[in-house]
């Protein structure tokens, strides 16, 4: 990775939270807010060595980052990442909600415990950091909170009944903390990626899923993280809140 100049970066001075940013497309998130001069905290929930490697590669380039562990379905761990957060970095400008898992199979099939983990940690998970971090951005009377939603929020997804329906109420969550947060200058927005090439996608039959997609292929990391970029870091997003951006080659238009 290569820093932006000094005189152009948008999030200088400015401290940027991304659950999940170990990997896939939380680690190109990572990057591409530590590029503008972010300082990011790399939260992770199990591997610390795929989150000090984050950390290593934006250090290495002249930025600056921290890796933070904290399972975010968890209140007293996502409390604690907030603490390290606010003592390491003295300010939270920036959350990106993004840490989530799968546990797929038909809805007959579907066990309790697999639906009560996705929704515990797509959905509370959300709604547990934001809380903890709305606090603090009321109080500087600015902040940017961006949730990583799915298109399977929107359209449904055979064998994804819990995982759409995290996705779908983060959807809901997001206009309705939009709402609650902007007299304060909080802005609150979701990116709902489509199928990306990450380790998440990577076992999936490909010739059944880019049928449905007009631009043919799967998306990038790189290009859920410009989206992600721009809302959280660019002057022009200011007026942007309680808005889903889709990032899905086409796959889904309303």
């Amino acid at each position: 990775m290569e820093l932006l100049p000094e005189s152009v970066q948008k999030l200088r001075d400015r401290v940027a939270i991304v659950t999940g940013g170990s990997r896939g497309i939380g680690r190109a998130i990572a990057i591409a807010l530590a590029t503008e001069g972010a300082t990011v905290v790399v939260n992770y929930a199990r591997s610390s060595s795929a989150a000090d490697a984050v950390v290593s590669e934006i250090t290495a380039a002249g930025g600056q980052a921290i890796a933070v562990q904290a399972d975010m379905s968890k209140s007293d761990e996502v409390d604690a990442l907030i603490k390290t957060t606010i003592e390491q970095c003295s300010r939270v400008d920036i959350l990106v909600n993004n840490a989530g898992i799968t546990r797929d199979t038909l809805l007959l099939r579907m066990k309790p415990e697999d639906w009560q983990a996705v929704i515990d940690l797509n959905l509370t998970g959300v709604f547990l950091a934001t809380r903890a971090v709305a606090k603090i951005m009321l109080k500087q009377k600015s902040g940017r909170i961006v949730n990583i939603a799915s298109v399977a929020g929107q359209m449904g997804n055979p064998g994804q009944a819990n995982y759409s329906a995290a996705k779908a109420g983060v959807i809901g969550f997001t206009k309705t903390i939009a709402k609650e947060l902007a007299s304060r200058g909080v802005t609150v927005n979701a990116v709902a990626p489509g199928f990306i090439a990450t380790d998440m996608t990577k076992d999936l039959k490909a010739d059944d899923i880019l049928k449905f997609i007009p631009l043919g292929r799967y998306g990038q990391p790189e290009e859920v993280a410009g989206m992600v970029r721009f809302l959280a870091a660019d002057p022009a997003a200011a007026y942007i809140t309680g808005q889903t951006f889709n990032v899905d080659g086409g796959m889904v238009m309303s």
